[in-house]
């Protein structure tokens, strides 16, 4: 049981690493190109980790911390190391596709008093 567990989710994890590389090669600037790498393939590596603590389990060999560890890193260094990216693309002038946002209206309006 837990081997077709672990199989699922290694096709899981593998459809989505493909996803995001897909996304990090076809997307058109670097702001969106971010979110390939960060997003999908975070989520895929993640579950390919789960389909091994999974399978490590069911064998006997208990439960694998080295795993887990992994796991914890991966959740808070790829958005980490995405914001920075972001943030240093932004003060660089990386350009967008996207259109800026709109300039803030005046601080003199009624509705801010």
């Amino acid at each position: 049981m837990l081997e077709a567990l672990a199989s699922v989710l290694i096709l899981f994890g593998a459809f989505f690493v493909l996803v995001g590389s897909l996304g990090l090669a076809r997307l058109p600037d670097f702001f969106t190109r971010l979110h390939g790498p960060t997003k999908a393939t975070t989520l895929g590596l993640a579950a390919v980790c789960a389909a091994f603590i999974a399978f490590a389990a069911g064998s006997g060999n208990g439960l694998s911390v080295r795993e887990l560890l992994i796991l914890v890193f991966l959740f808070i260094t790829a958005p980490v190391s995405a914001f920075v990216l972001g943030r240093a693309a932004l003060r660089r002038g990386t350009p967008s596709m996207t259109p800026p946002p709109a300039p803030l209206e005046d601080a003199d309006d009624d509705r801010h008093r």
